[in-house]
This record gives C-alpha cells, structure tokens and sequence, in this order.
C-alpha cells in the first residue's frame, strides 16, 4: 500500500468511521478517489487533514469526517439521482457520481466548474453533469432527484429545492448563522409531509448569495 493509500484508509479509520461515517459501500468510494487530486497544490500536504481545505476565498472543501457522515445519512442507491448544489473542488461530485445512477452538479464560480470538469474528465466519470449557475435561490430543473446535498449553509431551511424531490428523497443541508448551525438529513415521506432529522453541530460558510439576507421568505 502507498502512502497515499495508506493516508485514505487512516482518513476513513480515524475520521469518518469514529465520527457516524459506517456506509461500507459509501466508504470504499471515498477510498477508490484521490481525494488529494482535487486539492489546491497548496494545500496538498493537508489533503486527508481533517480540515475544510479552502478552494478560493469564498469555498472550502468539506472536512472528510462531514463527507463520510452526510454519505452515511443519505444512504445513496445504485438507481439513484443526485443533485448537488456547489461543485467546489469536484471531489465529493465525484464519490457521489460512483455511489449513483446520476449527478447533476451546480456551481455558481466557473474557474471551479471547468477545473472541476477536467478532473472528472481526467478520471472517466460520465455520469456526472456540471452546469454553471446559482443555486442559492433554488433551482429550477425539468427533473426531479433522488437527494440533494447542499454544500454550503444557508440561513433558513425554506422550499428552496424540495419541489425537485422525489417521495422517498433525501436533502442535506447545514442550517443556520453564525456558530448556531445543524447539519439536517430531510425526508420528504409524502407529497406533502417531510420528516427532519437534525444530524450533527458544524459549522460552514454561507452560501454566495445568502451572506447578508434577512428574514428570508419564499
């Protein structure tokens, strides 16, 4: 084993399996990427750090043990779609893309789009689709999903993305301000019925567009 290999594997020993992150199948995709491929050369020594890596002054990486805990909450099947709103570094569009039938990723910064297609690219993943745009006010698509991750907190959880989610689909999302923020995992049981499940303490940056809104209502 390299010590590459060997630094994935004490990420998954040491980080997500103690921290919730027990989805065998979700932990053998984090294993099989090179999550230090998507890393800023900066930080490249960081790459398994236990850290949210900064990607430009606005995005981070999301620290491993909070990829093994949300790919555990979520559960994702085989025959399942995805989408994912922030691209960021590609790494977990990436895992997520081996774990699913589908992903459609949005990022609203293009230089972290395209770099993010190129890696992609560079690993033969073809069941992922990148599209440039702005998520923080929802999303409007043809499609309905499976699971949605957002990768960055908002202030309040509202309908922003639940109208593109199946009966029987999971969203992710960090909710809150300041130091006040709750990893969530919500279910839409019904129709017209959801059911939350608060998941951990964390906290993350705001999502571009929501820095500064107030009592923000739909």
């Amino acid at each position: 084993m390299s010590n590459t290999q060997q630094a994935r594997q004490n990420s998954i020993d040491s980080q997500i399996r103690p921290w919730g992150g027990l989805n065998y199948i979700a932990n053998n995709a984090l294993r099989d990427t090179p999550r230090e491929f998507f890393v800023p050369e900066a930080y490249k020594n960081l790459a398994f750090a236990d850290i949210e890596i900064p990607l430009n002054n606005q995005a981070k990486m999301f620290s491993p043990k909070i990829e093994g805990r949300l790919l555990d909450a979520l559960n994702i099947k085989s025959h399942e779609t995805v989408l994912e709103i922030g691209t960021g570094s590609g790494y977990l569009t990436t895992v997520v893309a081996k774990l699913c039938q589908s992903i459609t990723s949005v990022e609203i910064n293009e230089e972290l789009s395209d770099s993010a297609k190129e890696k992609l690219n560079a690993l033969n993943i073809n069941n992922a689709q990148l599209t440039l745009g702005d998520g923080s006010q929802g999303w409007q698509s043809n499609d309905f999903f499976d699971v949605v991750i957002v990768g960055s907190a908002v202030p309040d959880i509202t309908g922003r993305y639940f109208h593109l989610l199946n009966v029987g689909g999971r969203i992710f999302v960090v909710e809150g301000k300041g130091n006040a923020m709750t990893a969530k995992l919500i279910t839409r049981i019904s129709e017209h019925e959801w059911e939350t499940e608060a998941l951990f303490e964390t906290h993350l940056n705001t999502m571009q567009g929501l820095e500064t809104t107030k009592n923000f209502e739909f």
